[in-house]
């Protein structure tokens, strides 16, 4: 062996019978301190996976944009709010209410209640009134004065189911029956300007109608000239002192 080596075994032997420089106390607490490091460190960690796991709780229930508030861009102004538009109510042209009766002077009917019924109306000379009309009066039986013709004759007669009708331009007339007059009604115009029916047809729409119904009157063709010998009424009794007249409705 050599001396070198010899040497170095020599020692090292000597070195592991060296004493610690440390005195056993001081080992004791050196070896504590480190205990607590540990147990400190160990805390710490346990503490930090405790807030972490809580702030991803949070995170979770509030959603993606929870606890997030927008901030503006910079040297940007929020835009003041639009103006509120205001709707302006178009009205509407008011719906002409429908008529409860129809009459069409030119083809001599009337048409009520589903009904379409022969009349006969004013002469060239005395045209029956157009327009809208409402009824102002119901009469069963009236006395008409002289000036109103019936068939033709001038005369005052008792009239039956006489319904009155008057305009908003104050324009006059009336719908009554003829008596005894079968053959004018859808024929030819034989009145001063009232609208005529049949007996049976008269009281029938007088039953019908009530104060303030309202009858359309109108007219395509001019009113026609008295026919050559147009029949009078028998049997309608003439009034020589009526009890009451009308010399306009």
């Amino acid at each position: 062996m050599s001396d070198d080596l010899t040497t170095g075994l020599r020692q090292l032997a000597e070195s592991g019978q060296r004493l610690p420089t440390a005195s056993g106390a001081d080992i004791r607490r050196l070896a504590q301190s480190r205990r607590r490091h540990r147990r400190t460190a160990a805390a710490v960690a346990g503490t930090a996976a405790a807030v972490a796991v809580t702030l991803t709780l949070v995170l979770n229930l509030g959603g993606p944009d929870a606890g997030r508030t927008s901030t503006p861009a910079a040297g940007r102004t929020s835009a003041p709010p639009a103006p509120r538009q205001t709707r302006t109510a178009i009205s509407s042209p008011t719906q002409r209410a429908a008529a409860d009766v129809t009459v069409n002077l030119s083809a001599r009917y009337l048409v009520a209640g589903g009904r379409k019924l022969p009349i006969t109306s004013g002469l060239a000379k005395t045209p029956t009134p157009t327009g809208r009309m409402t009824v102002t009066s119901m009469t069963d039986v009236k006395v008409m004065g002289d000036g109103v013709v019936v068939g033709g004759a001038t005369g005052g007669y008792k009239l039956p189911w006489v319904i009155g009708l008057r305009a908003q331009d104050g324009a006059t007339t009336f719908l009554a029956a003829i008596p005894n007059g079968t053959k004018a009604p859808g024929k030819y115009d034989t009145t001063s300007g009232w609208i005529g029916l049949r007996l049976s047809d008269a009281k029938w729409l007088y039953g019908r109608l009530r104060i303030g119904a309202v009858v359309d009157i109108v007219r395509t063709t001019a009113a026609e000239p008295a026919p050559g010998g147009t029949p009078t009424f028998p049997g309608s009794a003439p009034v020589v002192t009526p009890s009451s007249t009308v010399s306009g409705w």
